[in-house]
């Protein structure tokens, strides 16, 4: 390759206005002592056509003979514009609310969806905003919308809806690089909504609510054989003291009687119980048939 020759980036940087700025010229020196003498005959009536207020949150790129003056825009305060020689344009320096309309994408995994967003970008440069670009604003706002679409569908829906502070960080990273040459700095870009179809919402659903049922019976399991292990632990430690077993049936009579129940069910061990049926069955075997 060689040396000599200039790369793309290097001339387009080149032919940005403000970076030449050359001189007037014989002609345009005559035209501007023209211009400043009659602005002095036509005094003091040309000095209020002349003077021009710019606001603190606005700026004055000023073109004399079709060139601009500075490289850096004028204002805020009084300005002076020369006649017939000077035309300025104002340019708004606040920041712009860019409403993204929704966009019918088509993502990765070949799921229709449409999303729409919003863009929150300021000029820094009014120069390049006034000269490198026809319309910043209208064209900004269809950057965005390209930008928005192709970064999209990229992504497959899951991404689309778990990661929007990612894609919309991607889609700020591309704009901001693409605007530079405005003079256009993005400051935000927030992805909005971002609507399906209905029979996919009703897939959706049905997914995520068998997913709930799935994960509600395994931690019921855990719990379940969580709860036997403690009931098995605490079989063992009140075998181990008959009386520890007694004091529990007590404790839990108190618990039933506080509650001011009717009705109180008392427990009794299952030794007792097999010996009052061992004394029912003898008296059963003791008692003669008489018919």
């Amino acid at each position: 390759m060689d040396p000599g020759a200039s790369s793309p980036e290097k001339l387009d940087k080149e032919n940005l206005v403000g970076i030449k700025n050359k001189g007037l010229g014989v002609c345009g020196w005559i035209l501007l002592f023209l211009s400043f003498l009659l602005m002095v005959i036509t005094f003091p009536i040309s000095i209020w056509m002349c003077l021009k207020i710019i606001k603190e949150y606005e700026r004055a790129v000023v073109f004399r003979l079709g060139r601009i003056q500075a490289d850096k825009a004028k204002g805020p305060g009084l300005i002076l514009i020369l006649p017939c020689i000077d035309v300025f344009v104002k340019v708004d320096l606040r920041t712009v609310t860019c409403n993204i309309p929704p966009q019918e994408i088509l993502t990765r995994d070949s799921v229709t969806t449409q999303v729409d967003g919003v863009v929150y970008y300021r000029i820094y440069s009014a120069v390049s905003a006034v000269a490198n670009v026809n319309d910043v604003h209208q064209a900004t706002f269809l950057l965005a919308q390209t930008t928005l679409r192709n970064v999209l569908g990229t992504r497959t829906l899951s991404q689309i809806l778990a990661g929007r502070e990612e894609i919309a960080h991607s889609i700020q990273t591309l704009l901001d690089d693409a605007t530079e040459l405005w003079g256009i700095c993005v400051a935000r870009v927030e992805i909005k909504d971002v609507r399906i179809p209905v029979q996919l919402q009703r897939s959706m659903a049905a997914e995520a609510e068998a997913t709930r049922e799935a994960r509600a019976k395994v931690l019921a399991a855990e719990g379940e054989m969580n709860a036997s292990k403690a009931l098995k632990s605490a079989s063992m430690v009140l075998a181990e003291s008959p009386a520890a077993l007694q004091l529990r049936y007590l404790q839990t009579l108190a618990t039933v009687a506080t509650e001011k129940n009717s009705t109180i069910v008392f427990p009794l061990p299952i030794n007792m119980l097999e010996g009052i049926d061992g004394i029912t069955y003898d008296n059963h075997k003791k008692v003669p048939n008489r018919a």
